[in-house]
């Protein structure tokens, strides 16, 4: 059974630090390209930062950018969201999400898993 669980979320001052953590059992990780996502209340979940499957590439979305570093331990089965310079805008859930993409004869496939969600609050 696939388990994705986050943790080190809380309460912060704007312009603080947090590091999420993702422990994921039950896949093999090194094989699966790991995300961070988040949902703000009354707003749709939104992507925040990714890393692919062998720690080469990493993207982040525009509000990231510069803020957030995403990093992956394989051997610890682990991704990290390293968080600076937060601001009330970051307030949301965030989630971890592992995705793997299979070509077969009949088509490309992707199966994605998610977390349960760590919560983020930053005060003004």
């Amino acid at each position: 059974q696939v388990q994705l669980v986050e943790s080190g979320g809380g309460l912060v001052q704007a312009g603080g630090s947090l590091r999420l953590s993702c422990a994921a059992s039950g896949l093999t990780f090194s094989a699966y390209d790991m995300a961070w996502f988040r949902q703000a209340p009354g707003k749709e979940r939104e992507f925040v930062a990714g890393i692919n499957w062998n720690n080469i590439y990493t993207n982040y979305s525009d509000s990231a950018k510069g803020r957030f570093t995403i990093s992956r331990g394989n051997a610890r089965s682990t991704v990290y969201l390293q968080m600076n310079s937060l601001k009330p805008d970051d307030t949301a859930v965030y989630y971890c999400n592992a995705r793997v993409v299979i070509g077969r004869a009949t088509g490309v496939y992707a199966t994605d898993y998610w977390g349960k969600g760590t919560l983020v609050t930053v005060s003004s």
